[in-house]
């Protein structure tokens, strides 16, 4: 594996540093305390290419690789985890979707307004009886001529209040058990199809996470994405990149943490000396540091075996699986090195805690991680 970085990822990393400094940093403590999306920042990430980065420019994307993609969204977790996850989804789980198993038409029609930024997409497999055990879907999608009509529930979905497009996961045929699934596009503004309820959070309170219900939704067989049958398929190949781009969001708030920490102990002073210079401290740190470049290790092999077109999906759940708890275990950290200090909402530390936690539930759960992972070792 080549660590040396281009041109180009160098730019974009850059590029992407240079965004969240100016355009997020400012308000992201108000944006976490009263839950606002930030709509003009996304919008903005879309004219930055950053909304559809490993589309192809000939469907509306910035025709980048999957190492230009996660120093992207490392920066930008690392200002504010809840961006991140909004251009993630919209990334790994709707566009490359997209892409890889819909139609020309499809793409044409849905794929190059969402790689160009001007609209948003959302990601809906999660059900109240179906999250870990993705193949439970109560969802179901009868056949009516030329139309499907879709009855059910779908919750946990994140960018769902502001997304004009959903990829939806229901049972056709439910006697199949998980081969009796099926995947939709369905648009914003279909009739029976409606935001049913909005989650208050623990962490990246500024992007929306909603129940979405759907009512006699008809929806027209061009919007099926493949054959009848290919929903789990979809879902779960499209879940292995996915993974890649909430490990990078759990390095980035890591990464956060420790870099708040290294600052915070250079400063604070306790027995007449900065706190950087007790042991105690400064074995935190380098446990941290060396825990951080582990996770990046695990999420650059991933991300290089994605763009070799090798099987990825094992190194994607590792990377998960280990950046996310380095995310959570750094935040503590975090908040231990600052004190009293660390629990007050001014000093960001309590955030990245609170936003740590997620990633080691959504996109698979860490126990989920280990049984893709055991999985291709018994093979």
């Amino acid at each position: 594996m080549d660590f040396q970085l281009s041109e180009t990822h160098v730019m974009i990393r850059d590029t992407a540093r240079q965004f969240a400094q100016d355009e997020l940093a400012p308000s992201v403590l108000e944006r976490d305390e009263k839950e606002l999306f930030p709509y003009d920042a996304v919008k903005k990430m879309g004219e930055l290419g950053f909304m559809g980065m490993m589309v192809s420019e000939t469907y509306g994307g910035a025709g980048l690789d999957t190492v230009a993609y996660v120093l992207a969204l490392e920066e930008i977790g690392k200002v504010d985890a809840s961006a991140c996850v909004i251009m993630s989804v919209n990334n790994s789980l709707v566009c490359w979707g997209l892409e890889t198993y819909g139609s020309e038409e499809q793409k044409q029609k849905f794929l190059v307004d969402l790689a160009s930024g001007k609209k948003l997409g959302a990601f809906a497999l999660s059900e109240p009886e179906a999250g870990s055990d993705a193949t439970n879907q109560r969802t179901t999608a009868t056949r009516d001529g030329d139309f499907y009509v879709l009855n059910g529930t779908k919750n946990f979905i994140t960018n769902g209040a502001n997304a004009d497009v959903v990829l939806v996961m229901a049972a056709t045929d439910r006697s199949k058990g998980a081969k009796g699934i099926s995947a939709f596009i369905v648009e914003k503004g279909t009739p029976g199809y409606s935001v049913a309820k909005k989650e208050r959070k623990m962490g990246i309170r500024s992007s929306d996470t909603v129940s979405l219900a759907f009512e006699d939704c008809r929806i027209p067989v061009s919007n099926r994405i493949g054959e009848e049958g290919l929903g789990i398929k979809f879902a779960l190949k499209t879940l292995d990149g996915g993974r890649i781009g909430i490990a990078a969001q759990a390095l980035a708030i890591a990464e956060a943490s420790l870099e708040a920490s290294v600052k915070y102990s250079k400063e604070r002073k306790a027995f007449e000396k900065p706190i950087a210079e007790l042991q105690a401290i400064q074995f935190k740190l380098a446990d941290m540091a060396t825990s951080i470049e582990a996770a990046r290790g695990l999420i650059m092999s991933a991300a290089f075996l994605k763009d070799k077109q090798e099987p990825y999906g094992p190194a994607a759940a590792m990377a998960k699986l280990f950046a996310s708890r380095i995310a959570v275990e750094c935040a503590l950290e975090a908040v231990q090195i600052h004190g009293g200090y660390g629990y007050m909402r001014e000093y960001h530390v309590e955030r990245y805690l609170r936003d740590a936690k997620i990633t080691e539930i959504y996109e698979g759960t860490s126990e989920i991680q280990k049984i893709v992972i055991s999985r291709a070792l018994l093979h």
